[in-house]
């Protein structure tokens, strides 16, 4: 039974704590944006954040990608991950977030780094606009195959439906000011502090879905272990 238990949790378990790693990304960014306006070193505050966000991204997207993968058979799997790369624009998510951390590394090494990191804003911003619904729409696919077998719904799936939904709304308007601060800040116009700012927003906003994508893994974790007891009994 315990064998079975184990073996049933390991890839929720694995995409909460991935879930719970993009949120504490997005922590890292926050707080050194944070530091960053305050006035200390914010060249290279902007640089390490950008790569602590680039590196959030990536994990955030394999993290939706793995739980995509896992909310139907194995037979339907490898479709519902192409769908989700598709549809969800976690297509984007990857190639983003390398950019970002290589972009990040430049401007560390002194080139051009609020130009670069501007430029990775903008990146961020259209990444976070065009995953918006990822969350949202894996929460309708577990609901959907919770479903099938369930025929009610928890309160913690209420309230993580809640959550994805709140959070899509959130991740895509602050995805849309982040694209316009890092245009403002390519144009040359104040772009330390706008850069600095909108690094800020996208910490939050990354906060938020990681804290959403954890909830919702969790609310689904599957406990199918009373057929599996009889089994072993037997």
């Amino acid at each position: 039974m315990n064998a079975t238990l184990s073996h049933s949790r390991t890839p929720e378990a694995a995409a909460a704590f991935g879930g719970v790693m993009d949120a504490i990304g997005g922590i890292a960014t926050a707080v050194l944006a944070i530091i960053g306006l305050s006035g200390w070193r914010p060249e290279l505050l902007a640089g390490v954040a950008t790569i602590v966000f680039g590196a959030a991204l990536l994990i955030q997207g394999g993290t939706l990608l793995s739980e995509y993968s896992h909310v139907f058979t194995p037979a339907g799997a490898l479709q519902t991950a192409s769908d989700a790369f598709s549809g969800d624009g976690l297509a984007v998510m990857f190639p983003v977030g390398i950019a970002g951390i290589v972009l990040g590394i430049l401007a560390l090494l002194g080139v051009a780094p609020f130009a670069l990191t501007s430029v990775s804003i903008i990146a961020f911003g259209a990444a976070l606009m065009l995953s918006a619904q990822s969350v949202r729409r894996l929460y309708h696919m577990q609901a959907e195959q919770r479903r099938m077998s369930v025929s009610m719904s928890s309160v913690r799936e209420f309230l993580a439906g809640e959550m994805a939904s709140g959070s899509a709304g959130i991740q895509f308007l602050t995805g849309l000011a982040t694209v316009v601060l890092g245009i403002i800040a390519v144009a040359g116009m104040h772009n330390e502090l706008l850069t600095l700012v909108a690094l800020l927003i996208v910490g939050l906003t990354n906060i938020i879905s990681g804290s959403a994508l954890s909830g919702l893994v969790l609310s689904f974790m599957r406990q199918e272990p009373s057929h599996g007891s009889s089994a072993v009994t037997r």
